[in-house]
């Protein structure tokens, strides 16, 4: 298996980038030959033609589109320094060890990865790798801090609480600062089938209907790009305050937008980071985390910490930091949800902006997943986060899961009495409702006064404005004002249960209280007539 000289394999998965890459520095260190490997997984990229809308069952089209944008920068970026990217199909680990058999290699360098996905791929690789005698080199630079070292500095388990977190982590490392006049030549390629990076239509997506895509195009050299606009206006970097900020800016959002490059790793967070210190030293009067720009970043390793410390992170059952509450099972409530059609124009202009672009301001993120879990709608956090994580181009495994947690009040958060009004809390914003025309465009000759609320227009204001409610849009799914009252008391029992029962609920005691919860929501409209009957 060894020839002459000495061959490395970088295999990239996230970090699809050069710069303050550790993985590709140490594979190009002082080796003959060098194989840059992407794997193109069927897990991930194969067409669903039974998703609910175009993509692969795990992502959809808009971060698949992303992803291979992303590739083929890189591979432009390795053509200029002499190399370029093999890419190849099939289960990644299966795939990578085929090629550790055919090719001359004794190094093989991949970042560390916390998802559980792949760790388990990991585990198999670095296996066979140490078993024929190959060095394994795998770094973590995905993230600022190693997720292992927080948690063992804190006895062994994950910080719960950011405050926790901040103090316990310091100062992150440096990034690389390697600059690469030229890579080492790809070597012999043996029997491997290589191809270039595929286009969606290579990979069965020619007929896919998407009528708009997401504005935001992949790869380092965007991100970089994107990164030094942001970079150039010191004060707003200075400045920057997280939860202000306007959810319905669309055309030039109110954030950096660089969470997708962020999560393919096509930016480095550790360079992130520098830039910003770089900026908080020349502008001493700045804000400062949890709310500024570096305390984002600083959110982004709070969850991949206690993601990574926490078995069960991404679900309610079995996972000790999660509230057990007996959610609704309601896929009527959930398509309505997810197909834009609950009849509040705030929500669903939201869930329109997430299935066409893939990405919406953090503040409508929190809108939606509130209005679906605690606020009204009271279906599982676990329904929304599979939308979420399948149409988000920077969804991301720990964040993603973190935020359903925290927004369904299961977990991090838990004031279930803050409910964001899915009429009151957009119009702060957006009086006109722009943000809604241009997503609901049914609406947008519907006067201002009744946007939010279309149901309550005048038959005649619905008719000159081309829009009737419960005809060309939907009728509200529920009633607000008694919807989230009726989640109030349903959280307020939920949370008096984990109480009295220290945590350890059981599937029999969710069922008992969902009966319970079920049966005075029957009584409900009763009391309600006979009280009316007593009135007449």
């Amino acid at each position: 298996m060894m020839g002459s000289g000495s061959g490395s394999l970088v295999w990239f998965r996230k970090g699809i980038r050069i710069h303050d890459n550790p993985a590709l520095e140490f594979a190009s260190r002082s080796a003959s030959h060098l194989y840059p490997v992407f794997v193109i997984d069927p897990h991930y990229m194969k067409p669903d033609p039974n998703a609910p809308s175009p993509g692969s069952s795990r992502a959809g089209l808009n971060r698949i589109k992303f992803l291979l944008e992303s590739l083929v920068d890189l591979d432009l970026n390795l053509k200029n320094l002499g190399s370029r990217l093999l890419i190849l199909k099939g289960d990644p680990a299966e795939v990578v060890i085929q090629c550790l058999k055919e090719w001359n290699v004794n190094k093989l360098c991949f970042e560390y990865d916390t998802d559980p996905y792949y760790q388990a791929l990991d585990v198999k690789v670095k296996n066979f790798a140490l078993g024929a005698g190959i060095e394994v080199f795998s770094p973590v630079s995905h993230t600022l801090f190693n997720p292992t070292d927080i948690i063992h500095k804190n006895g062994g388990k994950p910080p719960l609480s950011y405050q926790s977190f901040v103090k316990l982590a310091g100062e992150p490392p440096f990034p690389l600062t390697t600059m690469y006049s030229s890579l080492p030549p790809v070597g012999h390629l043996g029997s491997c089938v290589i191809s270039e990076v595929p286009t969606i239509t290579d990979l069965g997506y020619g007929d896919a209907e998407q009528d708009e895509f997401s504005p935001f195009k992949g790869g380092e050299s965007e991100a970089l790009r994107r990164l030094d606009e942001c970079m150039k206006n010191k004060g707003w970097v200075a400045n920057f305050e997280k939860p202000k900020g306007n959810p319905s800016a669309f055309l030039k959002p109110a954030t950096t937008v660089l969470s997708p490059y962020l999560k393919f790793g096509c930016l480095s967070s550790r360079y992130f980071y520098r830039q910003i210190q770089d900026i908080y030293k020349s502008m001493p009067k700045h804000t400062s985390p949890p709310v500024s720009l570096a305390g984002q970043l600083l959110w982004r390793e709070f969850f991949y910490t206690a993601a990574f410390g926490t078995p069960n992170f991404d679900r309610m059952k079995g996972n000790r930091i999660c509230k057990q509450i007996p959610w609704k099972d309601d896929d009527k409530l959930l398509e309505a949800w997810r197909e834009a059609r609950t009849g509040f124009p705030w929500i669903d202009a939201i869930m329109i902006q997430l299935r066409k672009w893939g990405w919406m301001h953090h503040l409508a993120r929190h809108s939606v997943a509130c209005f679906l879990t605690r606020g009204d709608l009271f279906v599982h956090w676990e329904k929304g986060r599979d939308v979420f994580e399948r149409l988000l181009i920077d969804s991301d495994w720990a964040i993603n899961n973190g935020n359903w947690m925290w927004l369904s009040c299961s977990s991090f958060f838990y004031q279930y009495n803050r409910i964001y009004s899915p009429t009151t809390f957009g119009k702060k914003y957006d009086p006109n409702g722009d943000y809604i025309r241009h997503f609901l465009p049914v609406l947008k000759d519907m006067p201002r006064e009744y946007i939010y609320e279309p149901w309550t227009a005048p038959k005649s204001i619905q008719t000159k404005a081309n829009c009737i409610i419960g005809k060309d849009y939907p009728m509200p799914v529920v009633s607000h004002d008694s919807a989230s009252k009726e989640c109030r008391g349903k959280m307020g029992e939920a949370y008096a249960l984990n109480k009295k029962l220290n945590g350890l609920v059981s599937e029999d005691d969710l069922k008992n209280l969902r009966r319970k919860l079920d049966e005075s929501e029957r009584q409900e409209p009763q009391a309600k007539r006979s009280k009316q009957q007593l009135l007449d």
